[in-house]
């Protein structure tokens, strides 16, 4: 019941945020300098579909309706139609949302399975060699540019040894977690040095306290020690650098996925803002603060799965 309570509190508290993510996403549009019903047909558009345009966006309506008939149209799912495509928006970035999903996905596992050992062996071994390299290397990698970085991954891995496949997404699962190991990759080698510097310091901040020092004494073997008594309290602040670096890898994903020609929502933005297509950049930025919403949500539920001490406050 409690946990109920709690998410109940933290839904009211996300409908703010969701507010002035729509009344932005609204705003932008129609902030940009120049009529946007000439900017989306063109200079050599004629009056007559410039006011036919003009009337069925609604831009002759008063802003506070045209907002109105936003909020009613986000509210039915209806996000606009691309001027590109002449298809629903929505219908369009549904199908560029699984690249992207997968893709953040697939590194978001990649960094876990890499970050958590790597960390656990640098704590253990404060201040020797081991420690030092690996601390060297999280900041080694973390200065590198993605971009440049995926360029070179790719021409290292996918041209000069071609063992990865240059660009796409592939048919099925395997296929795809083949196409989109380098691009998973080079975002592991961003994100993990974080979780590695962040997950180190809260262990070796865990393995003073106390009752892990009271059970060592009992004679607890290090392994257990560390899996009954040490990560779990560590890994809360890692969650929390986890799930904000996650919201922060949507937009990090438009360069990777252009790099690598991933047919995904960041591919989609680059092309959609070169042709003007504003329904789309519209939709997209809604859809991309919307999971950025449920991404901190998630991440507020694991943290009081792990905390429940903290979880109702």
């Amino acid at each position: 019941m409690a946990l109920l309570a709690f998410l109940r509190r933290r839904l009211i508290q996300i409908l703010p945020v969701l507010f002035g993510i729509l009344l932005v996403v609204f705003m932008v549009v129609r902030l940009v300098p120049g009529d946007p019903a000439r900017m989306m047909l063109g200079v050599y558009a004629t009056d007559e579909s410039l006011a036919e345009l003009r009337d069925q966006l609604g831009l002759n309506d008063p802003i506070w309706m045209q907002f109105g008939s936003f909020l009613k149209d986000v509210a039915t799912g209806d996000l606009g139609i691309s001027l590109v495509y002449r298809r629903p928006v929505l219908e369009v970035v549904a199908e560029r949302l699984a690249p992207t999903i997968t893709l953040i996905a697939y590194a978001v596992i990649l960094s876990v399975l890499v970050c958590i050992p790597l960390a656990m062996l640098a704590a253990s071994r404060r201040g020797r060699r081991t420690d030092q390299v690996i601390r060297a290397g999280a900041t080694l990698t973390l200065a590198m540019p993605g971009f440049w970085l995926g360029l070179n991954l790719l021409i290292v891995f996918a041209v000069v040894w071609p063992i990865f496949p240059v660009a796409g997404f592939g048919d099925t699962l395997i296929d795809r977690l083949w196409h989109l190991f380098l691009p998973a990759l080079t975002i592991t080698l961003a994100l993990a040095p974080i979780l590695i510097r962040t997950l180190r310091a809260s262990i070796i901040e865990a393995m003073s306290a106390p009752h892990v020092e009271f059970a060592r004494t009992k004679g607890l073997p290090a392994g257990k020690l560390m899996r009954r008594h040490v990560l779990r309290n560590a890994l809360m602040a890692t969650v929390t650098i986890l799930g904000v670096n996650i919201g922060w890898l949507l937009g990090g994903s438009v360069v990777i996925e252009n790099v690598f020609s991933i047919p995904g929502i960041g591919n989609l933005i680059v092309s959609s803002v070169t042709a003007r297509d504003y329904p789309m950049i519209q939709g997209i930025a809604l859809i991309f603060g919307l999971l950025v919403i449920t991404i901190n949500l998630a991440t507020d539920i694991v943290y009081a799965l792990l905390d429940p001490r903290v979880s109702y406050d």
